[in-house]
């Protein structure tokens, strides 16, 4: 379930620019943005937050809503942007977000190009002085480039695993094309090996993603149930020439690549595609499947991409917020001496960035302990 950062705007409400976004114009951009506040009255904020933050460069949506809000998920419900401005993630660095109170309910004010009073009070003018003129304050519009604008989480995060195949179901691996042999018979293949492959029935699709079935995704309350196969990223090729067999170059490696290795029409999803950090429209509840790391551990933290039971058969969506759930145990009553089960403690907020039909992978935005795999997940 792969959106364009053009799809992401359409899927959440928002309207794209335009739909070609690595073609994307300057944009226009409203320098004041009225707010109107909705359903705020169970918004928490936070003791100790700010009247105002001005954005600087590295700034996310969710830390700036985090400066703010007890659950930075909760920004929609005191954000409401104007009917001017569809999209909600440009905001840009130098943007100054102030907190007001209308009806006795907070909400969120962007305000653009401010320029903050930073001199001495002026002195009084000398009787002969001319008049000064009044200037009136309007709203400016000025243009900036999309990429520069703020984005909701840290993209060096996910960016690698927006574009590699991550799951695979069997359904998917039966219609994949597949590695026959290297020119000159050649079995492995590295970088820039010709080789040829059967099963590619798009003659249209030039790019490719080459990768191995890797271990089942087992269904943690059905050990039999396979919610799906990794897939094992090998690299990327391109086609040379149509045909049965075709024939491609490889144009990276990853891991070396060999005859039966299967091949998906490339995606070339956007590195950086803007997400709308929001609960499931649903009450849900899953686990935590498997982390994805270099490094092995048994305890995942802030930034931390984990794997879930949930997929577009529950009604999970890119940008969904879950609470993950760390399980405490029982204690033994001191006056009764019986065992009792101790309430589920909050571990982490993580949202979903990419979805498959039964698996999921989400980023730890902030985890208050370590999550674990088989903790619990549900709507916050």
């Amino acid at each position: 379930m792969d959106y364009t950062a053009s799809q992401a705007y359409t899927e959440n409400g928002y309207v794209s620019r335009n739909p070609k976004p690595q073609f994307l114009p300057a944009l226009l951009i409203i320098s004041l943005v009225a707010i109107v506040p909705a359903h705020a009255d169970d918004v928490a904020l936070k003791t100790d937050h700010p009247a105002r933050y001005t954005v600087i460069k590295g700034d996310t949506l969710w830390g700036i809503a985090a400066r703010f809000l007890k659950n930075p998920w909760q920004w929609p419900k005191i954000w409401k942007l104007n009917e001017r401005i569809k999209n909600p993630h440009l905001i840009y660095p130098g943007d100054v977000i102030a907190l007001r109170y209308v009806d006795g309910k907070p909400e969120l004010t962007l305000l653009r190009n401010e320029k903050l009073a930073t001199a001495a009070p002026p002195s009084e003018p000398a009787a002969d002085a001319p008049a000064r003129p009044t200037v009136k304050l309007s709203p400016r519009i000025h243009t900036e480039p999309l990429e520069k604008a703020i984005p909701t989480i840290p993209p060096s995060a996910i960016a690698p695993f927006l574009t590699q195949p991550l799951v695979v179901s069997e359904q998917e691996l039966e219609k994949a094309g597949y590695v026959t042999t290297g020119l000159d018979n050649r079995i492995a293949l590295g970088n820039t090996s010709e080789f040829y492959a059967r099963g590619l029935k798009d003659a249209t699709q030039e790019f490719y993603q080459i990768f191995r079935k890797g271990k089942p995704i087992l269904n943690p309350n059905n050990p039999k149930d396979i919610l799906g196969y990794e897939a094992v990223y090998l690299g990327d090729a391109k086609r040379l020439q149509s045909g049965d067999p075709a024939k491609l170059v490889v144009t990276r490696v990853k891991q070396e690549i060999i005859p039966g290795d299967r091949l998906i029409a490339s995606t070339r999803k956007p590195v950086l595609p803007y997400y709308y950090p929001r609960p499931p429209k649903t009450k849900i509840e899953g686990k935590v499947l498997s982390a994805l790391s270099d490094v092995a551990t048994a305890e995942l933290g802030t930034h931390s991409i984990i794997a879930i039971n949930l997929g577009t058969r529950e009604g999970v969506e890119e940008g969904n917020v879950l609470r993950v759930m760390y399980h405490v145990g029982s204690h033994k009553d001191p006056v009764t001496r019986e065992s009792y089960k101790l309430p589920d403690e909050e571990a982490a907020l993580i949202m979903v960035f990419r979805v498959f039909e039964r698996v999921s992978y989400a980023l730890v935005m902030n985890a208050n302990r370590p999550v674990h795999i088989l903790d619990t997940v549900v709507t916050p």
